[in-house]
């Protein structure tokens, strides 16, 4: 396995990591993810720490906090041997303080992450989203202060939009608070958005990309093809409309190159597009989702080996969409690209 570091932090994390969004089973969307018990998730955890993969991430509002008991439980007998990850900040109930990352939410949020996980610390602690509610001073501040509680280790954030992460490193720089290492992001074949501007920003900031949902939200499993309904089995039948929009003509276009590269290496269609994301910048580790030990041994083989510059190109070619403004000068006017070239093989 391959280790990177967490931005410009001196952590260093799987190229490849777990996510336990199927651990837990509760309620109408994680239930469509899957319902991983702590016996399966246990299995899970052994399988990774064999191949090398110590990173585990979670989420309060997953499963409403099952997935991090189940996580605690499954990880409890080699805590010593994993990193922790975890996410706070969406809304967990009804009442006014259940959402949101004000100084109170938080570190109840934490305290209710070290109890559902059976630890005394966090390896990475997120903001899951960014709270319009609440002053970045506040939020970023008690991070701080849980950081220096020895509660979290490592602090990042989690679906920001760029102007959102700039004030929050600014705001660290200049009151010496911790810096946030780490973002994680929607990013794939069929969802490149990120690489417009939260990539070079990450690149420039030493903020390192946690990739979720890196199958597409499920649509790069080499299940779906042109002209053909959704499997009976695709938990997208319950959950389409909670993720990412992907265009039909761009999935299957996407998938046809696919086929022909899995043709040419043996690799699964998921493998491919999986060592595709680790080729790309600012990436750190790609969270893997897993319904039982087969799919997880199928998607461990996703690393290990790597595409060639060609099918790097033709897979690139293929999944790049339209540059938006501002960005469309800069790649398709002479005077505009001498102005601003590219940043080491980034878009502009």
């Amino acid at each position: 396995m391959e280790y990177r570091r967490l931005g410009r932090s001196g952590l260093r994390v799987p190229v490849l990591s777990l996510g336990a969004g199927t651990f837990g089973g509760r309620g109408e969307l994680f239930g469509a993810w899957g319902s991983v018990d702590v016996a399966g998730a246990r299995r899970m955890v052994d399988r990774c720490l064999d191949a090398g993969v110590t990173l585990f991430d979670t989420a309060d509002v997953y499963s409403a906090g099952a997935s991090e008991e189940v996580l605690g439980a499954a990880v409890a007998h080699r805590r010593d041997d994993v990193l922790i990850s975890t996410e706070a900040g969406l809304p967990t109930g009804p009442g006014p303080n259940d959402a949101g990352t004000s100084r109170p939410r938080l570190i109840r949020a934490v305290e209710d992450a070290l109890r559902r996980l059976r630890t005394d610390r966090i390896d990475l602690f997120q903001l899951h989203a960014y709270d319009a509610g609440t002053p970045p001073e506040e939020a970023f501040s008690t991070l701080d202060e849980l950081v220096r509680a020895g509660k979290v280790r490592y602090t990042g954030v989690s679906n920001f939009p760029g102007r959102r992460l700039v004030r929050a490193l600014d705001l660290a720089d200049r009151h010496g608070w911790v810096r946030p290492v780490a973002h994680q992001v929607h990013y794939s074949l069929v969802g490149r958005d990120y690489e417009w501007d939260l990539m070079p920003l990450g690149q420039e900031e030493g903020v390192g990309a946690l990739v979720w949902s890196p199958l597409g939200w499920g649509r790069l499993t080499g299940r779906i093809r042109r002209g053909a309904p959704l499997p009976a089995g695709s938990r997208l039948h319950a959950t389409a409309e909670a993720g990412p929009p992907v265009p039909d003509d761009l999935l299957h276009d996407v998938v046809d190159v696919l086929d022909a590269i899995s043709a040419e290496t043996g690799a699964t269609v998921p493998q491919i597009a999986l060592n595709w994301l680790t080729t790309r910048p600012t990436v750190s580790s790609v969270i893997l989702g897993a319904r039982d030990l087969e799919q997880l041994e199928q998607n461990l083989g996703a690393v290990g080996w790597r595409l060639d510059d060609d099918q790097l190109a033709r897979l690139d070619a293929v999944s790049r969409r339209p540059a938006p403004y501002p960005h469309f000068p800069y790649e398709r006017q002479e005077g505009f690209a001498r102005l601003a070239p590219p940043l080491a093989g980034l878009p502009a």
